[in-house]
């Protein structure tokens, strides 16, 4: 394929992290006198920043409090989550030491705040395989736009096209486009309503350890 540099998304791809941010949201509706939300419903909203996973909490609940006055209460109990049950799927940790002794750089791109990825990278055990993050916050834009994974790519000294993006959604997708970098989609994360057959991806692969023989 010609890869020259691999660039993950985070949740729904290497960890799932659905049950933590599902009681993040749960404990700032408790706050806000609100009903609470199932798992599977919030996992339908992760993917595109917390500013508007909490937007559509709050619209689902039929809530007219303003965003900005919510989300300190929400980032407060997203930290206190944070390390609260996180898992790395399956193959993940050998995935990544394959890939590192190919010796390819790998970064993560992902729509989470920057400053909650390191410890959970470290408390996980993988921290070391990644030699740059770009979070939600590091630039202005945010997945589906370009921008984070052309940034990513620049990072990693590489072109967009020799970078390999692995995600799990349509904004890992969209972002993919619109930077002109291939993706590698898995079937077992965050996928919401995407048609990961159809979607053009080079490859829908059902663990990270397949990702080896394609690069």
């Amino acid at each position: 394929m010609g890869i020259a540099a691999l660039v993950f998304d985070l949740d729904g791809t290497l960890v799932d992290s659905a049950e933590d941010i599902a009681e993040a949201v749960n404990r700032t509706l408790d706050d806000l006198s609100l009903p609470r939300v199932s798992e599977a419903t919030v996992r339908s909203w992760i993917g595109e920043g917390v500013r508007r996973l909490v937007a559509t909490a709050l619209a689902h609940a039929g809530s007219e409090r303003s965003l900005d006055e919510v989300m300190p209460t929400f980032m407060r109990h997203y930290r206190d989550c944070l390390l609260r049950s996180p898992r790395l799927y399956d193959g993940v940790t050998e995935a990544l030491q394959l890939l590192q002794a190919c010796g390819l750089p790998m970064a993560i791109c992902t729509n989470k705040p920057s400053a909650l990825v390191p410890p959970l990278l470290d408390h996980l055990g993988i921290a070391g395989y990644f030699a740059h993050i770009v979070g939600g916050d590091t630039l202005p834009q945010r997945k589906p736009d370009a921008e984070p994974l052309l940034h990513a790519a620049q990072r990693l000294g590489q072109a967009p096209a020799q970078c390999l993006m692995i995600g799990d959604s349509a904004t890992d997708l969209g972002a993919a486009n619109a930077a002109g970098m291939p993706i590698v989609l898995v079937r077992y994360g965050y996928p919401r309503d995407l048609d990961l057959e159809s979607a053009g991806a080079l490859a829908v692969i059902d663990d990270l350890r397949q990702l080896v023989a394609r690069v």
